[in-house]
């Protein structure tokens, strides 16, 4: 597998010219590096790199790798989490990208010592296999969570289709946006949804043009070693 260094330049390379073709500044864009199917060594290559957030969707992955990299990264939660687990990994994240639903708004509240950073999750496309609240749904969800004091609404997530189409990865993408500058209008105190978490190796550079602030990289960064 090719260092992550030289992955990570690459990637810089095309943050770049995506930050160049949209106006943007790069130290806008923060690269999670999920490392689901890599082991703690590529882990901590990824850190030893210049990466300081790192994402699991597993509540084993992460406790494996939090035992031994503790404080190093900023942890990110990236996958759906049930409700009974909230409380193995709820002390050592600071993001959970996957909130949909008010059961886990609760578990979460009951159970963090500390604010939460959430993102609601986004089914734009709405595909079946997808999990999210649909975009219409997310705004009535966003207040009901104002009761919930351990709660701080950071951001949007959604996940575009599988496809090559461009057209519809990109309109995906702006719906997003959109829905989050909606959010941002109603000045809520505990949701300044500020974080657009979208684009992964396929896609982050649409996502980017399209106004992302956090973009999830597994394959393109740590490469697979499971």
């Amino acid at each position: 597998m090719k260092k992550v260094a030289d992955n990570i330049e690459q990637i810089n390379q095309v943050i770049n010219q995506a930050c160049q073709k949209s106006m943007r500044n790069p130290d806008e864009i923060r690269i999670i590096a999920v490392t689901k199917y890599v082991s703690i060594d590529r882990a901590s290559e990824a850190l030893e790199a210049g990466v300081a957030d790192l994402g699991e969707n597993r509540d084993e992955g992460l406790l494996q790798k939090w035992e031994v990299l503790r404080d190093k990264p900023v942890w990110h939660y990236i996958g759906t989490l049930q409700s009974r687990k909230v409380k193995h990994i709820i002390d050592k994240v600071e993001y959970i990208h996957s909130l949909d639903r008010l059961s886990l708004a609760q578990e979460i509240n009951k159970r963090a010592n500390k604010t939460v950073n959430c993102l609601v999750q986004v089914n734009v496309s709405g595909e079946q296999s997808k999990h999210g609240l649909s975009s219409e749904e997310v705004i009535p969800f966003i207040k009901s969570l104002r009761p919930f004091e351990n709660i701080r609404i950071a951001g949007l997530m959604t996940m575009a289709p599988l496809t090559d189409d461009e057209h519809v990865i990109r309109e995906c993408f702006s719906t997003l946006r959109e829905l989050r500058n909606e959010v941002q209008r109603l000045n809520l105190t505990f949701a300044p949804c500020q974080e657009l978490s979208m684009g992964m190796s396929n896609d982050f550079a649409i996502a980017i043009e399209e106004g992302a602030t956090m973009i999830r990289i597994g394959t393109a960064l740590v490469g697979e070693e499971d």
